[in-house]
């Protein structure tokens, strides 16, 4: 099924995103009250995680709503990057959270001050309980949206971060070895990073203009050859202007049977319909070619 490429896979997760963003406020508030209380870095480790969160969806929030204004003559395709370069600077922010925690982790390991587990075990339950809601409810869109999927790929990071923080505060409450939290805060930036990596890597990939990696140009490649009156293809390219809303163009040489306006309007018309049926292309553009012609040198492509 296609995507609604009018607006790009975010705006549909609206709603889902602002939910999600409550639920992590809450947390946050949490977090950082019983951390402050309890001097737990891995509590305020897995508060950091929450803010960077909350300005993650703030800032997806912002793309989405700046990629739904209309295009004009400097922004043909609309401002949808926007929500690309939102999820970019995501990426970023979880980068800087995670070498926060690290560095105050490993001063932590010589001596770490004493920790009450109790609160600490109880606001970790809390978090991984709203965190496993926000995945419930960002899954969906996680599939469609580069955005959303930043988000869900976050709140997971922050899930396994309440885990840690639950094992370390039930460590610190059984035989009070309080290394045990400064550990848990090195975990929960390793758990980050990864994540951070992949969608920065996803982000390059859309700006960079790769090819979707769902997309195999040898198929599509085939697909066009195989559609009546085409003969040769050449200067294929599919590239994402934001996630939902792939791209094609392409020179389509025609044969000799293809004469007058007429039967070029119906080589495109099965071009189209090929597409449709068997790619999720948002936008496609063909430059049909009689057989032999001959682009001018200097603009001349492989």
């Amino acid at each position: 099924m296609g995507h609604d490429h009018a607006h790009g896979a975010g705006v549909r997760h609206r709603g889902r995103l602002l939910a999600v963003l409550g639920l992590t406020l809450l947390v946050l508030v949490v977090q950082v009250v019983v951390g402050a209380m309890t001097g737990s870095l891995a509590l305020l480790a897995d508060a950091g995680h929450m803010l960077s969160d909350s300005v993650g969806l703030v800032l997806a929030l912002g793309a989405i709503a700046v990629a739904q204004r209309p295009g004009g003559a400097r922004h043909t395709y609309g401002v949808h990057r926007t929500e690309v370069l939102a999820a970019g600077a995501n990426g970023l922010i979880l980068l800087g959270i995670c070498a926060v925690i690290a560095l105050n982790a490993v001063r932590r390991l010589d001596d770490p001050p004493p920790i009450d587990g109790g609160p600490v075990l109880a606001a970790g339950a809390v978090g991984l309980v709203v965190n496993i809601v926000g995945l419930l409810v960002l899954r969906a869109g996680a599939r469609e949206s580069l955005n959303v999927r930043g988000a869900y790929l976050e709140v997971l990071g922050d899930a396994l971060g309440s885990v840690a923080v639950i094992v370390s505060a039930v460590v610190i409450v059984s035989t009070g070895w309080h290394v045990a939290d400064p550990i848990a805060s090195l975990v929960i930036a390793a758990l980050v990073v990864p994540r951070a990596v992949s969608l920065l890597r996803d982000v390059a990939e859309v700006l960079l203009e790769s090819s979707p990696r769902d997309v195999d140009l040898d198929e599509l490649r085939q697909h066009i050859l195989g559609v009546a009156g085409v003969v040769d293809v050449h200067d294929l390219h599919v590239w994402t202007i934001t996630s939902g809303m792939p791209v094609m163009s392409a020179h389509v040489v025609v044969d000799e049977t293809v004469t007058d306006m007429g039967e070029a309007h119906g080589v495109l018309d099965r071009l189209t319909a090929c597409l449709s049926d068997h790619f999720d292309v948002a936008h496609s553009t063909f430059q049909i070619e009689p057989a032999g012609h001959v682009e001018p040198e200097g603009h001349a492509h492989r």
